[in-house]
């Protein structure tokens, strides 16, 4: 059984760390409300983006231009958005998991754009390509980051280095469930079109306004996703801190009540050698 002076030391020990995982729940808690408000205030100017996607393609052929075409899915890129650090539960092996086994399915030719440190670490080491990477998802903002990877991505698409393009991240849906999710990014799916197409004017042309358009979109899609995947590294580092913080306490009131065994047992101990040391004394 360990000493009382080492359940002592282990008992401080506890409450440090429990100081600070507290402390990071409560700064996970603060970024989890900014990271979610922006979120949510992306959600209108994609919606309106899509909107208008929608009314522009109604009725054009993928031919239209280079980001609707489709081609046999030979050759794929994945974009991964992970976090820089740990500490977050299973927020970054439940996607990696899920985005290798995709990448390992199908029987293409796979590579991989990943964001943040985790993943890059994760296809390094079972030696998956990587076209390109980035850190710093969670400090830099979201749309400077979209223009590099979009840049990028839409570069090999359009150049017929990749066949298609997917999106890996965390869906966000509450501080305590984000949900992995793969989607297709390109080539951009054309919208169905519900009941008899509207005949509009535009102006510029419709391959004109394309051309404007289409980056535009992937790039929202991209920036809805890295918000999303922001948001769900808070809110899975919020929970998995709060769930450190109730352990520390459980193991604290194991430890004390250990520690007070321990030390019943030496006061026992002392009183048994008093007494018997004065019995012998009688005798």
């Amino acid at each position: 059984m360990p000493s009382l002076k080492t359940l002592r030391k282990r008992v401080a020990s506890v409450r440090s760390t429990q100081k600070i995982t507290k402390a990071m729940k409560m700064i996970a808690a603060a970024r989890l409300r900014r990271a979610q408000d922006a979120a949510e205030r992306a959600r209108p100017y994609a919606g309106k983006l899509a909107e208008t996607f929608g009314v522009v393609a109604a009725g054009i052929e993928q031919e239209a231009h280079p980001l609707l075409a489709r081609r046999e899915e030979q050759r794929v890129d994945v974009l991964v958005l992970t976090s820089d650090r740990g500490l977050c539960g299973g927020y970054n092996a439940n996607l990696l998991r899920m985005a290798y086994r995709f990448v390992g399915t199908g029987g293409r030719e796979t590579s991989v754009a990943v964001v943040g440190r985790k993943g890059i670490e994760y296809f390094r080491r079972r030696g998956v390509t990587i076209v390109q990477q980035q850190v710093g998802m969670a400090a830099t903002p979201a749309t400077d980051l979209t223009r590099d990877l979009a840049a990028v991505l839409t570069k090999r698409f359009v150049d017929g280095e990749t066949d298609a393009v997917y999106l890996a991240y965390n869906r966000f849906v509450s501080p305590v469930q984000q949900v992995p999710t793969i989607t297709p990014l390109l080539p951009i799916a054309l919208p169905k079109s519900e009941g008899p197409p509207v005949d509009y004017i535009f102006e510029p042309d419709r391959a004109a306004l394309l051309d404007m358009l289409l980056p535009r979109y992937v790039q929202a899609m991209m920036t809805q996703a890295i918000l999303e995947a922001v948001a769900s590294e808070h809110g899975a580092r919020m929970s998995a801190m709060d769930n450190a913080t109730t352990n520390a306490s459980d193991m604290i009131g194991r430890l004390t009540l250990q520690m007070n065994r321990v030390r019943q047992a030496a006061i026992t101990k002392e009183l048994m050698e008093i007494i018997g040391g004065a019995e012998a004394l009688k005798g």
